[in-house]
């Protein structure tokens, strides 16, 4: 078993002092995901990779007594969380009163059929509400992948499944949900 287990079934219990430990224990893995995750995102990003992870630390554990079995849940309910942030912060800037009905043009182009990537974002998040329902294992890969950034090796090892599951897996989430974004773009 190992330390960060031990931790997460003290936490479970109810001991108050094992989420502090948690946090240093995790930290670099979890800021670790979130740099290769804003490394994806546009330039001129407003949100950091250091405060994603305080955001989505303070969502985990700020809540009452976080309950966890085990570092897959852990790490998919990260996840989880940065993808709210994420989706939360497009719809944001969306917003009238943050320029959301402005769009930036480069000056060599004056493309107004250009779709930002805030929309595409809010897009892939509305189809993964959609493939949850039909099936809700590929929208869990999806999110590890998408969203937080890892290989198909550790999101499939978080979720348990074997290596050629989640590639099987992976290709049809992702082929289904590229016919959802294709049929309702």
């Amino acid at each position: 078993m190992t330390d960060l287990t031990r931790l997460l079934e003290r936490i479970e219990q109810g001991e108050s002092s094992a989420a502090e430990e948690l946090l240093p224990l995790v930290y670099d893995e979890l800021r670790k995901l979130a740099a290769h995750r804003m490394a994806n995102e546009p330039p001129g990003q407003t949100l950091q990779a250091t405060a994603l992870v305080h955001e989505a630390w303070l969502r985990l554990v700020g809540s009452g007594t976080p309950r966890w079995n085990g570092r897959g849940h852990f790490f998919a309910a990260a996840a989880e969380a940065m993808r709210r942030i994420l989706v939360e912060n497009a719809r944001r800037k969306r917003r009238v009163r943050h320029g959301g009905d402005l769009q930036r043009l480069p000056l060599t182009s004056l493309d107004l059929a250009q779709t930002t990537p805030d929309d595409e974002l809010l897009a892939v998040d509305e189809a993964l509400g959609r493939l949850a329902a039909v099936d809700p294992v590929g929208a869990q890969l999806i999110k590890l992948r998408f969203f937080v950034g890892l290989s198909n090796v550790e999101a499939a090892r978080l979720l348990g499944l074997s290596e050629r599951t989640a590639k099987r897996t992976w290709a049809y989430a992702r082929a289904w949900l590229h016919e959802e974004l294709k049929r309702t773009g």
